[in-house]
């Protein structure tokens, strides 16, 4: 797939007539309300079965072409290449289609098997009215190959509600963790309202993850935390009480979300961690946790002294990078997850942390603020779905902050207000997934389901194959 910048004047029809693409597969793929209406600026999934590949430092033309299951000869023709030895980092390059011809005797199910792709992937792209009648010699274009990552996915919904988010996009989840059991004082967990949302997770193969916290919206929880790492028995007690609520729910994985720790706990942290590990994967359970994104060891601050990267790398089996909230609802405009900034923070993680452990942080929510922004005015929070259509309804042209990958519009309301509005898009989503590729991690970390986002998911189906557990 490809994504294409709207500009002024375009409609859906001329992209569809452009790219030979049915305008209802783009329709579906970016779930618009009215086709008819565009913004300038939007970034719309063109579902093609080809690519476009942005040069990195150092990467030969063969390099990508293996990423890509495609010939060199292929990407070679396809850009015109002078010398298959000279390409610079920047470029783009379009990485065309693969082809296979049929042989005697295949199935759609073993070419869908031997590429790494489904079937229904295949069906896509292909003129097929009956997926049992392939005959020999007909040749087929096969989707790009793909990286297999691990998702995690949090919701603060429970019951119902946060079952129906599990729903709605478990075929791309790993794991999937309700927001949260917060600790008490005394060892206990206060519960929520998760049942349903467990077995949502099920049905859809996806591992239910139990997390619990210390902090609340009201509390944020430093003297809590201090409380339960100063006593060992508190710990045992509180493991004692996670594995029976494990145990009896279903949960088969844990995260441990602990922030705002005073800097002086943060040896008795690790401890925690550690014995926090030795008890689930005695009982069979996988331990993660979420970590404050910093960009050294040193760095300072309440959110990240007592995060001891190279300690959680080595206890949990995989770690949260919190890597968003730069645009802080109750601080200035900005991008809330910008590449740039996520970037300095996977350069520290890496020579902490094995990449095979990282799973980075991807926030799928927007944010408007009123302008001037006065310090502490909270700014609006809602989905990327509605300020793409907020930009629609009030005319506004949408830009693009290189820097931070990241979309961002002014507008002007009812009452004469100005906002500002950053948001998430196909083109920051691309960006986001091509950091996780670069890096080599582990996956990434949705925070936080129920806010509509169609293209993220369609390019995140393009991009990885996702394993499941379940």
């Amino acid at each position: 797939m490809i994504v294409h910048v709207v500009q002024r004047g375009e409609t859906l029809w001329q992209l569809a007539q452009r790219y030979g693409v049915p305008l209802e597969r783009i329709v579906a793929a970016n779930e618009l309300s009215d086709p008819n209406r565009l913004a300038v600026g939007q970034a719309v999934v063109i579902p093609v079965p080809y690519r476009y590949h942005t040069v990195r430092k150092g990467e030969t033309l063969w390099q990508i072409a293996r990423q890509y299951g495609v010939a060199v000869e292929a990407i070679v023709q396809a850009n015109r290449v002078a010398n298959p030895a000279l390409i610079y980092p920047g470029a783009v390059l379009l990485i065309p289609a693969r082809l296979h011809t049929v042989r005697p005797g295949e199935t759609l199910g073993q070419i869908a098997a031997t590429y790494q792709v489904s079937v229904q992937q295949i069906i896509e792209f292909n003129p097929i009215a009956d997926p049992n009648m392939i005959v020999p010699g007909q040749r087929l274009i096969i989707p790009p190959a793909k990286p297999l990552i691990e998702v995690n996915a949090f919701t603060v919904d429970q019951g119902e509600k946060g079952a129906e988010q599990v729903r709605e996009v478990g075929r791309h989840l790993t794991y999937a963790a309700p927001f949260a059991y917060t600790i008490r004082a005394d060892g206990g967990l206060n519960p929520i309202n998760d049942t349903a949302f467990i077995q949502a997770a099920y049905a859809a193969r996806v591992v239910p993850m139990m997390t619990i916290t210390n902090f609340t919206y009201q509390d944020p929880g430093s003297r809590l935390a201090q409380t339960i790492l100063a006593d060992v028995a508190l710990q045992t007690r509180l493991l004692d009480n996670v594995i029976q609520v494990m145990r009896a729910k279903g949960y088969r994985a844990l995260n441990v979300d602990f922030e705002n720790v005073y800097p002086s706990d943060r040896k008795r942290y690790n401890e925690f961690l550690q014995r926090a590990a030795n008890r689930l994967h005695a009982e069979g359970y996988v331990l993660s946790t979420s970590l404050a994104p910093k960009i050294s060891a040193e760095q300072k601050g309440l959110l990240y002294e007592a995060h001891d990267y190279p300690a959680h790398g080595r206890i949990a089996d995989f770690v949260v990078l919190m890597t968003y909230e730069w645009g802080y609802r109750f601080g200035p405009p900005q991008a809330i997850s910008p590449v740039n900034q996520i970037r300095r923070v996977l350069d520290y993680a890496v020579t902490a942390i094995p990449r095979s452990k990282i799973m980075m942080g991807f926030q799928i929510y927007a944010r408007d603020w009123v302008l001037p922004h006065v310090q502490g005015q909270e700014a609006e929070t809602f989905s990327p779905k509605e300020a793409l259509e907020r930009a629609i309804r009030y005319g506004a042209s949408i830009q693009y902050d290189a820097a931070a990958a990241s979309p961002f519009y002014r507008y002007t309301d009812e009452q004469g207000r100005q906002h500002e509005v950053w948001f998430e898009d196909a083109r920051s989503a691309l960006a986001k997934f091509e950091l996780v590729k670069e890096y080599g991690l582990r996956g990434i970390s949705y925070w936080v389901l129920g806010y509509p986002y169609p293209e993220n998911w369609v390019l995140l189906e393009d991009n990885f194959r996702i394993r499941k557990r379940g």
